[in-house]
């Protein structure tokens, strides 16, 4: 058998030709195929920063309403501080007045029911602060704490240990965990 194909003046034959345009054809489609993947692979990167920054606002959104929660709760919990301040001055004075009572007057038969009114009003008084949370520092022989106590003098004595608190001059209280006033006391020192 004879070959008949037939052959251009460049040596090509028909089957080549169509062979060569296929091929041809492929270059634009592989070019697009490897647009489509990096436009992909691009739209992937996007996503996941999306995730990322979805993740970072949902933290963020869930620490601004703890802390909110947090405020709210202190608020509640210390709302009574400033009142409870000024009333303090309130429970100084009737302490005084109770203790500058001499005996013989609270021994008196005309006395004695303002000496037990303003004993019970006292007592009121040291209630209504423990229903609000409001208890008072003892000072008394407990060591110098600087976060309750703020002393106000130095007294040389051999009977403490220097740094305990000999005298108080001046109650202090905490409202629940948060000091509300420093007890004013006075310290032992080392005699000179």
């Amino acid at each position: 058998m004879t070959d008949t194909r037939i052959v251009d003046n460049d040596g090509t034959t028909p089957e080549t030709e169509d062979l060569r345009a296929e091929t041809a054809g492929s270059a634009p489609e592989v070019a697009e195929h490897d647009q489509a993947q990096g436009r992909i692979a691009e739209l992937e990167a996007q996503l996941a920063e999306s995730k990322q920054q979805t993740l970072y606002a949902r933290a963020e959104v869930e620490n601004v309403r703890r802390r909110a929660e947090r405020e709210a709760t202190d608020a509640r919990a210390y709302a009574a501080t400033g009142f409870a301040r000024d009333i303090l001055s309130v429970a100084d004075n009737l302490s005084r007045g109770l203790a500058a009572i001499p005996a013989e007057m609270r021994a008196d038969e005309k006395l004695k029911g303002l000496v037990t009114g303003l004993e019970a009003t006292g007592r009121e008084l040291e209630s209504v602060f423990a229903r609000n949370g409001i208890t008072r520092i003892q000072a008394m022989g407990a060591t110098l704490d600087p976060n309750k106590h703020q002393a106000m003098m130095e007294m040389p004595t051999a009977d403490a240990e220097p740094g305990t608190v000999v005298t108080e001059m001046q109650a202090g209280y905490m409202i629940k965990d948060r000091l509300l006033r420093p007890a004013l006391v006075g310290v032992a020192k080392k005699p000179d």
